[in-house]
């Protein structure tokens, strides 16, 4: 799952209130719009509160060796990845949702994997969603692992929906 992807975008990246984001928050943001802009779906906007709301659950998926989605989350979508700490980069763990693209094939949700599961393009499907306009991730690092959560706004992967 090691994927390798050039950004080239500035990284002065700033949201509402004129915060700058960091370095590793450009960085996932720039890695989700770098695959959004390649399919022509508008970009995403960093969300702060998403962002706190994804630290928290990656620290608790991280501290407690679990690794399954939060049952609190409302309208929000959420992409959990989980590797080995200091062996990926952001642009890979975001790189692992982009490779699902492979079993992608433009459809009405849930009809939308080449394999006949929509679970093996599920995280492929969010980061692209059309309507999903907002964004924030954070990663943790507990017991010999690396945690990445991203959450969605509004979330994507609806059912009946046309998505590609």
């Amino acid at each position: 799952m090691a994927v390798a992807s050039t950004l080239a975008f500035a990284a002065s990246a700033t949201v509402p209130g004129d915060r700058a984001l960091a370095e590793t928050e450009v960085q996932l943001l720039n890695a989700h719009n770098l695959e959004r802009d390649r399919v022509g779906v508008p970009r995403l906007r960093w969300n702060p509160s998403l962002a706190q709301e994804a630290q928290a659950w990656a620290d608790t998926l991280a501290s407690s060796g679990q690794f399954e989605h939060s049952r609190d989350r409302e309208d929000e979508g959420e992409n959990l990845w989980m590797g080995t700490a200091g062996s990926y980069s952001t642009d890979e763990m975001v790189g692992g949702f982009v490779e699902e693209a492979r079993y992608f094939t433009p459809g009405q949700f849930p009809e939308v994997s080449k394999t006949g599961s929509w679970q093996d393009v599920g995280h492929y499907t969010q980061l692209i969603w059309p309507e999903t306009r907002e964004v924030g991730c954070a990663v943790s690092r507990a017991r010999g692992h690396e945690v990445l959560v991203c959450r969605y706004f509004p979330a994507g992967n609806v059912m009946g929906e046309k998505i590609g």
